[in-house]
């Protein structure tokens, strides 16, 4: 009985800290959009940079934990592939930031949800949930709402919904992989893929010169002007080791002890904090209309009905075999 009792207090406690890790790393993804808009790079050396401090950190520590496994070539080409994707999606999310702002790009990558259950069927083979496509109404419904608020951000929130859709498109791709391989291994190809495919497309179109290597101030003052004229390469740092290589280290390991629906909740939080932190950070050239707050709350609802009903309809399929 003593027994019983101290192994469901400690996997308490084990879950109740894998919660606050996991709020932790989305904390830390939403603070991502902040770093893209106060770092000066443009988005593609923006990027460039992070995937390639991120494959360097993970390199570093598959190799001090022995767990580095090359794999044949055959294999590792789809995730390369996944990889462009991902590159892709950064890229975009962070020219969004840079031509809109943080709470419009934000609000318009919640949408990713409604173009992962457009995708989800065709790349499963499974039929359209009529319960998403609704949802999906709702979330269009949202967009346009943001839309009306400032018609002047039309530009940013296109290029958002490209990177939303490229969000939704890698994350089924990941689906039909993660089958295959293991998920540290999968993002180590993926980020390699990613800053291979930018050095390429930047060699080709001259973008390889002084300028890329040219880290200086923010383009923001405050809070982290004190780093002066390391202000860049700090917060590159902080994006390619703490936001990218650690964060996906400990979203993988906390999820051995949540449920799902726990962390597709708590995953929904990153656009909120995001919004907050943009709010804090910016001040008024963050402040927006009545009209656009009324149509990230339509999106972010929206997120947590449908993880609602899949959390009712899994629960219901096992009581059903049981």
């Amino acid at each position: 009985m003593e027994y019983w009792l101290y192994t469901s207090i400690e996997l308490l406690q084990n879950n109740q800290s894998a919660l606050l890790r996991l709020h932790i790393v989305v904390f830390v993804w939403g603070f991502t959009a902040i770093l893209g808009r106060l770092i000066s790079l443009d988005a593609i050396a923006l990027v460039w940079h992070r995937m390639l401090i991120a494959v360097a950190a993970l390199l570093t520590y598959l190799i001090i934990r022995r767990r580095f496994r090359p794999m044949p070539l055959k294999k590792t080409l789809p995730l390369l592939g996944a990889g462009l994707i991902i590159a892709l999606h950064w890229i975009t999310f962070f020219h969004a930031i840079k031509i809109s702002n943080v709470s419009i790009t934000l609000a318009a990558m919640s949408t990713g949800a409604l173009f992962a259950s457009l995708i989800e069927p065709i790349a499963f083979k499974r039929k359209i949930d009529v319960v998403e496509i609704g949802l999906g109404v709702l979330v269009v419904g949202g967009l346009y709402l943001i839309f009306r608020a400032d018609t002047s951000h039309l530009t940013g929130i296109l290029v958002a919904l490209s990177s939303a859709f490229l969000s939704a498109l890698f994350s089924v791709v990941n689906g039909k992989l993660v089958e295959k391989h293991a998920p540290i291994s999968i993002t180590t190809y993926e980020l390699i893929g990613g800053v291979t495919g930018i050095t390429i497309f930047m060699a080709l179109t001259g973008r390889i010169n002084e300028s890329l290597f040219a880290l200086g101030t923010c383009t923001e003052s405050g809070f982290w002007s004190f780093l002066g004229g390391y202000c860049d390469l700090s917060m590159l740092l902080i994006l390619g080791i703490l936001a990218t290589a650690w964060a996906f280290i400990e979203s993988v390991d906390v999820m051995r002890f949540l449920r799902p629906y726990t962390v597709v909740l708590t995953i929904n939080m990153e656009p909120i904090y995001g919004i907050i932190l943009a709010f804090l950070f910016f001040g008024e050239s963050e402040k927006m209309e009545p009209l656009f707050y009324l149509g990230t709350l339509i999106i972010i609802g929206a997120l947590f009905v449908e993880a609602y009903v899949k959390r009712k309809r899994r629960k219901k399929v096992s009581e059903t075999i049981a």
